[in-house]
């Protein structure tokens, strides 16, 4: 199975809410792509960072997922940071990359840009998954 076949396997329900689609996966690298939805906005018909911030984490939970060392159980969050840089209006599909900052036995370290369709950097996260 490849790294983009075992995320698409996996039951990530908060993922599929948003609607999240991972269209690019390998242990140096995930991505996936979510439509900024009405639902998903904030005033002005923006982008919220909530949301932003939800796509980062499932991006990264992903990748630290087809990293894991064999006699893991699994990955949880234990810290994540945004810069907000920019918005993305309604309508529009958001990007998310991760690539590793880190690999350990115990802790992964992702950093994902998410980015408008037209390549406008909206924001970074940096998110830190604990190795169960």
């Amino acid at each position: 199975m490849t790294p983009l076949e075992r995320i698409n396997s996996l039951k990530m329900p908060f993922a599929e809410l948003k609607g999240v689609t991972f269209t690019e996966a390998s242990a140096e690298r995930v991505v996936a792509q979510m439509l900024v939805r009405p639902d998903l906005c904030t005033l002005h018909h923006t982008i919220h960072g909530g949301a932003i911030m939800a796509l980062a984490d499932s991006v990264g939970a992903a990748a630290t997922v087809i990293n894991l060392p064999e006699d893991a159980k699994g990955t949880t969050t234990i810290e994540s940071k945004t810069n907000f840089i920019g918005g993305a209006k309604e309508g529009s599909v958001v990007t998310a990359i991760a690539t590793p900052v880190h690999r350990g036995r115990r802790t992964q370290v992702w950093q994902t840009r998410i980015e408008t369709d037209d390549g406008r950097l909206v924001a970074i996260v940096s998110q830190t998954q604990l190795v169960l």
